[in-house]
């Protein structure tokens, strides 16, 4: 069975939900596995872009509030917002081993200074104490009650990027990924801000590493299949053996593809001209062609390591930083057209880096509009520049 570039941009519209939107954050965190969080303003920015009502306090609600979506390191050590019921499955297919590599490296950055592992340990221990004898605290609230989370070494001596780190910074990151933590409400200013409060996590269930693999695996195919073993192993940064295995677990059909084999789940490898088949089996009606402004790090143009299939190759110079991320992009009818930015003044702009034609333009329009709006006052820099978004930012 072949699956055409054409199908994969009519199924990326209706799952992710950038066509057909979503009603709710927790659906639209769902529609693309988890949202990218290394950039606080990419989890409200990716949420408003797939809600047909968007607005911060919706998100907010979510993450704060409710608790029905969780900040978590995952996936090749990002840091992710995920529905809450799929903490699980991200910490036990992929933070753990990501957590016992930043232990080593904790240990081995500190060393010199005295710190091993029951100095850690006892350190660790200490913070929990504390969060549940005081509650909630930001990272200097935490070091002002215990003082050896201040304590510093000097990184990369010699180099150009040498640098002071504390203690603290790297190991409640270390707790958080180890379960033991996780990022409560944001403590000052806008969404857009990074700080926040610092709580015990709360009891997670237990899975087997290959159960939470499977599972993993299985949502991915759901939301970004078709795929290939390549764009698997890229998205969760495991290696070959475990994708084939969590793969083979689900019982994942193969299909073609341009770029070679690709998978699918089972019974989701039919399609049928002019519809969708969506997630659940259920067959829509290909999408009207629409129009779509995704922020910087989105999980849509990340979800694939082969790219060219919705992202032409002569873009991405414009539109990556040299460490791979992407920055806000201008989608057309499943494709990447150009990108956007937002100036001081709040002015939404944006630049096409192909004729798209006089439909697309109005339609691009009305989404930049849509988005100056719900921002209001708020400015929004991303956290990794881009050749583009560069540009198209300064007055």
């Amino acid at each position: 069975m072949r699956i055409s570039q054409v199908q994969r941009r009519a199924r990326l519209a209706v799952r992710h939900r950038v066509a057909g939107k979503a009603a709710t954050p927790e659906e639209a965190a769902a529609a693309v596995v988890a949202l990218h969080g290394t950039d606080p303003a990419t989890v409200f920015l990716s949420a408003g872009a797939r809600l047909a009502a968007p607005g911060p306090e919706p998100v907010e609600r979510a993450l704060y509030a409710d608790r029905t979506l969780v900040r978590m390191t995952g996936m090749r050590r990002t840091v992710f917002v995920v529905p809450a019921e799929l903490v699980p499955v991200v910490h036990h297919s992929s933070t753990l081993a990501i957590a016992r590599k930043e232990r080593a490296s904790v240990l081995k950055t500190f060393g010199e200074g005295g710190w091993d592992e029951a100095r850690l340990k006892d350190v660790e221990a200490s913070v929990l104490r504390l969060l549940a004898e005081s509650g909630d605290a930001t990272a200097a609230g935490l070091g002002r009650l215990e003082p050896r989370l201040r304590e510093q070494v000097r990184v990369a001596v010699g180099k150009p990027y040498e640098g002071v780190v504390s203690i603290g910074s790297r190991l409640l990151a270390l707790m958080a990924m180890d379960g033991l933590l996780v990022r409560r409400a944001r403590a000052a200013g806008t969404w857009v801000s990074g700080t926040h409060y610092w709580g015990l996590a709360p009891e997670m269930a237990e899975l087997a590493v290959h159960e939470a693999q499977a599972e993993l695996v299985a949502r991915w195919l759901a939301a970004f299949g078709p795929g290939t073993e390549a764009d698997l192993k890229w998205w969760t940064g495991w290696t070959l053996k475990d994708v084939r295995r969590a793969l083979a677990a689900v019982g994942a059909v193969t299909v073609e593809l341009d770029e070679g084999a690709g998978y699918v789940l089972p019974g989701d490898e039919e399609e049928i001209a002019g519809h969708v088949t969506l997630a659940d089996g259920r067959r829509v009606a290909a999408p009207e062609p629409w129009a779509a402004l995704l922020p910087a790090l989105d999980p849509t143009p990340m979800g694939w390591q082969a790219r060219d299939w919705y992202l032409p190759q002569e873009h991405r110079a414009e539109l990556f930083d040299r460490n791979g991320n992407v920055g806000p992009t201008v989608w057309w009818d499943g494709r990447v057209v150009g990108g956007w930015a937002q100036r001081p003044d709040g002015e939404i702009v944006w630049r096409l880096l192909e004729d798209a034609g006089g439909q697309a333009v109005a339609a691009i329009e009305a989404e930049a509009a849509g988005l100056a709006a719900w921002l209001g006052e708020v400015r929004v820099t991303p956290r990794f520049r881009t050749p583009l978004e560069r540009a198209l930012s300064r007055p």
